[in-house]
């Protein structure tokens, strides 16, 4: 096993923490360090992190998503060459409410490169923010 499997699965299976430090590193500290290139940096770090972990299901990919924090992960329609997901939590609703700038490439290459695991062929994801809404849509092209 890797030494970054064994602590990505120890963070996730055993560490609890609130959110606003995240928060803080994710949409302040990192954009701040990364520059205009974090938006493709962030995608390839959430692909490389999916890379070290193994998915056989949606269902497991959803819950790595709830335990991290990232949110309620939920398939809601499947096609063909894409499966498109809703993203959820609290905490986007209150992004939302206090008009903090996000981005949630990290979450798009992460599902992205999960999903390539599940269906044994290249995925790209792209996401839509639905602030009236309170959610995330991640849509997952599959390119057979």
């Amino acid at each position: 096993m890797h030494k970054n499997k064994k602590q990505i699965e120890k963070i996730v299976d055993q560490l609890e923490t609130t959110g606003t430090g995240y928060d803080l590193l994710r949409y302040v500290a990192l954009p701040d360090l990364l520059g205009k290139d974090a938006p493709k940096i962030l995608y390839v770090m959430g692909k490389n992190l999916a890379r070290e972990l193994s998915f056989q299901s949606i269902e497991e990919i959803a819950i790595f998503f709830y335990k991290t924090g990232w949110g309620t992960l939920e398939l809601v329609k499947e096609k063909r060459s894409e499966h498109i997901f809703k993203l959820q939590t609290r905490s986007i609703s209150e992004r939302y409410r206090l008009g903090i700038e996000t981005d949630y490439r990290l979450e798009s290459g992460f599902l992205a490169a999960a999903m390539e695991q599940i269906n044994s062929f290249h995925c790209e994801c792209i996401e839509e923010e639905k602030p009236k809404k309170n959610y995330i849509e991640l849509r997952v092209q599959h390119y057979h």
